[in-house]
Parts: C-alpha cells; sequence; structure tokens
C-alpha cells in the first residue's frame, strides 16, 4: 500500500502531529518488525486523527471492525471518559494476542473488549447503538458491514471507513477488491440516507453520519 500523500509531505504532516506516547510507538515498532503487513498499521497521524474524532463527537460507546494489532483501538480509547468503552473486532488469533498485550498494559485498556470471530455475527450479538465506528477489516464485506452498523448509530453517530482510495487505484480499478472498494465509493455518494465525506487521510477515509 501507498499512500495518496507525496512521501515527504506525509513525513512532514508526522512531525507537526503530537507524537504517539511510549506504548503506541512501542506498539509500531513491534508491528513493523514482526507483521506480515506492517502496512496495515493505523499510525500516528491516523490515530491522532481518531482520537480527536471521538474526542470531539463526545462518543462512549466504539465498535472497531478490524483490530490488528490495536493501535487505533488505544488511540481511540484515550478520548473515551472513564465510563467509555470500545468493542474491537477480529478474526486472526495472532493480531488478537499481540493487541490484548498492549491492551493489558495501557492505563486505557479497561475500556476495550476484544471479539475473536466473524465480525458480522459479533456486531449481530452486541446490543445497543454506537456513537463511533472504525471500519478498518477485509475489504470484501465493506458493504455488509457498513449496512449492519448504519442503523445501529446514535443520532449523532459517525462511521469512519478506511482505505477508501486503496493507493489511488479506485481511479482505474485493476481487480475485484479495488472494484468492491470504488463501488462502496459511489454507492456513498448517493446515498440517501446519510452524508458524507471522503479524505485524503492516508489511504483515504470517508466519513459519515445519518441525515
Amino acid at each position: 500500500m501507498s499512500f495518496i500523500v507525496e512521501e515527504q509531505l506525509e513525513e512532514y504532516a508526522e512531525g507537526h502531529t503530537t507524537a504517539p506516547d511510549p506504548l503506541l510507538a512501542e506498539l509500531a515498532a513491534e508491528t513493523k518488525a514482526t507483521m506480515a503487513a506492517p502496512q496495515m498499521l493505523t499510525g500516528p497521524i491516523e490515530g491522532r486523527f481518531l482520537e480527536l474524532l471521538v474526542a470531539g463527537s463526545g462518543a462512549t460507546r466504539v465498535l472497531e471492525i478490524g483490530t490488528f494489532t490495536g493501535y487505533s483501538a488505544l488511540s481511540m480509547a484515550a478520548a473515551l471518559p472513564a465510563d467509555g468503552r470500545i468493542d474491537t473486532l477480529d478474526i486472526e488469533p495472532r493480531h488478537a494476542e499481540v493487541a490484548q498485550r498492549y491492551f493489558d498494559r495501557s492505563p486505557d485498556g479497561g475500556k476495550i473488549t476484544l471479539h475473536l470471530g466473524p465480525a458480522l455475527e459479533t456486531i449481530d450479538a452486541l446490543e445497543g447503538e454506537f456513537d463511533f465506528v472504525f471500519i478498518d477489516a477485509d475489504k470484501e464485506n465493506y458493504d455488509a458491514y457498513y449496512e449492519a452498523v448504519l442503523p445501529r448509530l446514535s443520532e449523532r453517530g459517525l462511521i469512519a471507513i478506511d482505505n477508501t482510495l486503496w493507493s489511488g487505484r479506485v481511479l482505474d480499478p485493476p481487480d475485484e477488491t479495488t472494484r468492491t472498494i470504488a463501488a462502496l465509493n459511489d454507492k456513498l455518494a448517493e446515498d440517501e440516507r446519510v452524508v458524507a465525506v471522503q479524505l485524503t487521510v492516508r489511504d483515504g477515509v470517508t466519513l459519515i453520519r445519518r441525515r
């Protein structure tokens, strides 16, 4: 995956973003050293972006679809009040093991519940509404995840979908995964149920609220 913004400008933006705390920096280093696809790491710019979205929206209940090694969940947990909570979902035991290890070390880790298993089944089993939803999992199911969580948003809830520009390949989709993302982008732009904005943060982030 290559980012949308030119590399030097991305580095400049990262240098002018509040640095991550030492635990997140350690998690990022371990992820890059040990994971087969370290580019899936949320990273310092998007991590702070998610933290600020959670803080600014006043969210107290967050759903994350796609935990990976836990960087984004910990970033969002830092913005939650003491009684806030995150349900984060993943299907890969290796990811879950690393994430839970860092959750256990974080002062915000008690706000996070990690669920291992198929995301759609877990979403169906969870009760109540969500104030903020972050979707960053298998792209083939993005539309299904969107449809599953949209009716579960609270009145002022937000959805953030990651990788919606897919290294720019959505302009001329070369494969089925890219065509799936491009189709969802087209759907969101025309969906009368929502208001959406697509941002060139990292690999593309689309923010959505219900009308």
